[in-house]
């Protein structure tokens, strides 16, 4: 027992320091940090899939002092981020779910953490970044138009163009965050997730194959009361209903978009269609999404799979 304890607690201070270097590189090494960033959950991956849920917040909370020791006060948001993340993933890979429940459940505790922090910015520092970055934008559109005028080039309604482009990209903010961690979270699961299976020496799951990817028959109802909402309700612009409205459907429909590129990807493996082909159709799949969400609405509901695969 004594043995035990000693090997986690040892282990423990070796996983923060290792968070630590990480840590600092990703703070004050420029163009590295691009990289090491992606590695700084997997401390906490690593030593969460190996001991219990209380080991592993011990050494979440010792880094969160490391971190405003090494870094300041403004890099333990940083620790919060990653080791939050890190152990929820460990402990899930713990309890044996699927690699896509794990990736599911990571994206929301990481969206759900910068959303506070941001919370936590403006009440705590009076600091709101994104009304900074519209302001920042603006200012250098407003420099632009000017230095463009005095040489005699029409400028035309670009500031209105500009104004619409940034109402659209704070309409979308909360949708733009999820996909932005689930991406982010994507990325990490696949380099992260080998390199613990090679150090752990464990079995960490798998993503299925792309082309078995398949939402849950009543996604496609939730899609489908959202349009009609959208359609019969008329909410006036900047409420929060018409904000919740927006990004719901934007969320479901990229849902659906994603259903009809598994369904190209399951059609092209049944037909034996080579992967530079199916690579093309993804592209063309994307750059033509509406196409590709009214497949994926069909394939959805109406079984399209099953269908062809009885034909065989």
């Amino acid at each position: 027992m004594n043995n035990t304890n000693t090997l986690k607690l040892t282990e423990g201070a070796m996983m923060t320091a290792f968070f630590a270097v990480l840590l600092l590189i990703t703070v004050y090494v420029p163009f590295i940090s691009v990289v090491s960033g992606l590695f700084l959950l997997m401390p906490f991956l690593l030593y969460s899939v190996k001991y219990s849920i209380r080991a592993s917040l011990l050494m979440f909370a010792a880094s969160l002092g490391v971190a405003g020791i090494v870094g300041g006060v403004f890099s333990i948001p940083i620790a919060i981020l990653y080791g939050t993340t890190g152990v929820v993933m460990g402990w899930l890979v713990q309890q044996g779910k699927s690699k896509f429940m794990i990736f599911m459940i990571s994206t929301l505790v990481f969206a759900v953490n910068l959303v506070v922090q941001y919370l936590f910015s403006i009440l705590l520092f009076g600091v709101n970044m994104i009304d900074e970055f519209f302001t920042l934008m603006d200012d250098s559109l407003e420099q632009a138009i000017s230095l463009y005028s005095a040489a005699g080039i029409d400028t035309g309604n670009v500031q209105e163009q500009f104004a619409q482009v940034m109402l659209t990209f704070e309409t979308l903010l909360p949708s733009l965050i999820v996909l932005s961690s689930a991406l982010l979270i994507w990325i990490m699961m696949i380099i992260n997730f080998p390199l613990v299976k090679r150090l752990t020496k464990r079995d960490l799951p798998n993503f299925e194959s792309f082309r078995n990817l398949s939402l849950p028959k009543n996604v496609i109802w939730y899609y489908l009361i959202i349009l009609l909402t959208a359609l019969i309700a008329t909410p006036e612009q900047g409420t929060m209903f018409a904000y919740a409205l927006i990004n719901l459907q934007f969320g479901f429909e990229l849902l659906m978009v994603l259903q009809g590129l598994a369904f190209i990807h399951f059609y092209g493996h049944s037909k034996g269609w080579s992967k530079s082909l199916l690579v093309i159709l993804t592209i063309l799949g994307v750059l033509i999404n509406p196409l590709t969400r009214i497949l994926g609405i069909i394939d959805l509901g109406f079984d399209l799979r099953k269908r062809i695969s009885a034909k065989k």
